[in-house]
Formats: C-alpha cells, structure tokens, sequence
C-alpha cells in the first residue's frame, strides 16, 4: 500500500520517496513508490500533472491501493527521488473540488438533491444533481455559497472509526466499503471524498455558477471557482467592453442595443428578399420562350427565391429549368421544368460533386463546382445561352 500523502497534507506538493518497483507499460514505465503526493485519477478529477526524479508524469493510477506512476523513462529501483506536482493546477484543483462540496451541499441541505456526477475538467467543472432547478434557485445557491467562501469556514478532512461513522450524517455515493475518509466544511457539508481540498474556504476566493441544462431528470451545472473564475470574467469584461465600444454604447445598454440591431437585420432581410423576387420574376420575363434547358446562375438567392425563379420559367419555357445561387466552389440549386429530373440530377451530382434530389416535378441541391462547370455542363445538354 502506498502512503498517500494528499490525504493527510493537501498543500505538500514536493516530497522524496523510494522508488519500489519499475515496469514497462505501454510506451513508457509504471513506477510505484513508498509514498507519493501525486492525487491519481478518480472521483471525477484527473491525476496531478508533475515530474518525478526530473522525468515528467504522464498519469496517475491507483490500483487495490497502490498508486502508480506513469512516466516515458525509468527510474532505478531503490533510489530515492523528488517529487514534485505542478502546484498551480493542484491548487486550482482543490478550489472547483471544495467549490463544488459546497454547492452540492446546500443544494442537498435546501432542496434534498443528491450529487449524481462530477467532472473536474480542464475548461470548467459539471456537476449533476438529481433535480431540475430554476434559474432563481441557482443564483440563491450561488449567492449562499459565496457567503460560505467569504465566512472563511473550516475545511477538514478525517478517517472515522467504523462504529463512530454510523452515526455521523455525510453525502456519499454507494458502494462504499473499508476506511471512509470524510471532508467537512464547517456548518455546510460532509461527503465522503478522497479528493485534496483547501483547508479554509476564503482561499476559493469566489464560486461562480454558469451555464446549466436539463440532465437525465435532473440538471448539470457548470462551476467555475477561483483563480479561473477570475479569468473567466477578466474575459468576458474585456469582450464586453471591446463590443460595446464598437456599438458605442455602454456595457449595461448592450442587450438593448443588440435587440435593436437584431430587428435591423431582420428588416434587411425582407427588405433584401423582396428585392430578390423582383429581380427574380424580371430574370425571368427575359428570358425568351424555348424548349431548350435555360440556366440562371446568381448570388444571394434563398431557396425560396430559387423555387420562384424555376416555377416561373417552367411556365415560359418547356424545357428543364435550373437554378443556382451561391459563389464559386459551392451553390444550391433548384430544378424543374419537364425532362427526366431525376437522370439529369444524377448525373449533376456526379459531375458537379453534388448533393440532392426530390421526385419528377422538382429537385434541390448543392454542387461544388464554379459557375463556368455549371454552365459548361448545362451547354453540353443543349442549354440556350
């Protein structure tokens, strides 16, 4: 059994410790020490990131209570080592994972929600709970939490004895079996957890909730705590103040001023769509009456607009009509008329590396392809130029 000592000392993050065994794996070694520092995967959190004896720490493993290290070099069998895991992410680490206890305790305290997932990433933490909760629960579970952080409450982690844990309450998933290791955070939570946490919560600083959605029954919320909650809004005050500057408008005014801004595209939009099908329909009346195939190739037309231009040709013409809309490399398209629809968009796919189809009356696509490959491959099925 390795001696953890993350489990007795969140903060020690250097260390000597004798290197016990050295085997191949995979790639690299796995190397098992008389104590370590280095948290392994497990609980939703990676491993410590690190070097050891100089050499760097891909993983962390714990197997039937070994913790193995794995590295891409050796290190010889009875040396004594140094240890030492990347600190800023370890303590980083400990800020979500208390963050977390906190907010999963009082969510369990107030709505009697359990903690049913954990996932300490490298962008963010989710966490899920096995109830859906409003908008305005989180932010009061939020606002709660950070009291926590700024009372600078006590967090302490212990080994209870079996008979003296039957009559402590604490979260836990099931499962659990052997020596349970407990983390209190004073007057807010107990869970059993064998994660490294802070030993006060004022050191998380601040604990953000952000995004969350509905999760198999429940709801998955994404935290942010810390030192990366710090940067999260360092980032977002700066894109807010670089786009309101460009509206020039105050950050508070932005909403308004991109509601207004919203119904300005808009309004181009049915502007442009009007204008469209005026250009179109006179498209359209120019084109002399024929049996031959007729192709008009142009830009910025919907599919709609297509539709219109195609249903207005087949009645002038009587033979296959086509439209296309896009820039060179790719455009959709729309045909009709009479002829063999389907033949002909078959072999457009093929030579145009199209996509597409419909039934005998019409087809829509898109090709990739330049205008002059659609025109060339219309002239040589006869189309009026």
């Amino acid at each position: 059994m390795t001696e953890k000592l993350y489990e007795r000392n969140s903060y020690c993050h250097t260390f000597t410790a004798r290197v016990e065994a050295c085997e191949p794996h995979g790639d690299g070694y796995g190397v098992r020490l008389d104590r370590t520092a280095f948290f392994p995967e497990g609980g939703g959190q990676a491993a410590d990131p690190g070097v050891l004896g100089g050499i760097p720490v891909t993983d962390v493993q714990i197997l039937d209570g070994v913790v193995w290290h794995y590295l891409p070099k050796p290190l010889p069998v009875g040396q004594i080592v140094e240890g030492a895991i990347d600190w800023e992410t370890r303590f980083s680490r400990m800020q979500h994972h208390t963050a977390e206890h906190i907010v999963c305790g009082i969510a369990h305290r107030w709505h009697g929600l359990e903690n049913v997932g954990f996932h300490l990433g490298s962008e963010d933490v989710t966490l899920d709970l096995s109830g859906e909760l409003t908008r305005e629960q989180l932010d009061a579970i939020e606002e709660e939490a950070n009291r926590v952080v700024f009372a600078n409450r006590a967090v302490t982690a212990t080994v209870p004895a079996a008979d003296e844990l039957e009559s402590i309450p604490f979260r836990s998933k099931e499962g659990l079996t052997g020596p349970v290791r407990l983390i209190t955070v004073e007057g807010v939570d107990c869970c059993a957890c064998c994660a490294p946490h802070v030993g006060r919560t004022g050191e998380i600083g601040l604990i953000k909730l952000l995004d969350f959605i509905r999760y198999k029954g429940g709801v998955r919320i994404h935290l942010l705590a810390g030192a990366a909650a710090l940067a999260d809004y360092r980032l977002r005050y700066a894109q807010s103040a670089e786009i309101s500057a460009k509206l020039s408008v105050k950050q508070f005014d932005l909403t308004a001023a991109v509601d207004r801004l919203l119904a300005e595209r808009d309004g181009l939009k049915q502007a442009l769509r009007e204008a469209n099908r005026h250009l179109a329909d006179a498209l359209v009346a120019a084109v002399e009456p024929t049996d031959r195939p007729v192709v008009l190739v142009g830009r910025d037309w919907d599919t709609d607009t297509l539709r219109r231009m195609v249903n207005g040709l087949s009645a002038r013409c009587s033979g296959l009509c086509a439209a296309y809309s896009g820039s060179d490399g790719l455009y959709q398209y729309v045909l009709g008329g009479t002829g063999d629809l389907k033949a002909v968009t078959g072999q457009m796919n093929t030579a145009l590396s199209g996509r597409g189809g419909g039934d005998h009356r019409q087809t829509q696509g898109r090709v990739q392809a330049t205008e002059t490959q659609i025109r060339d491959f219309w002239r040589e099925l006869g189309a009026a130029e």
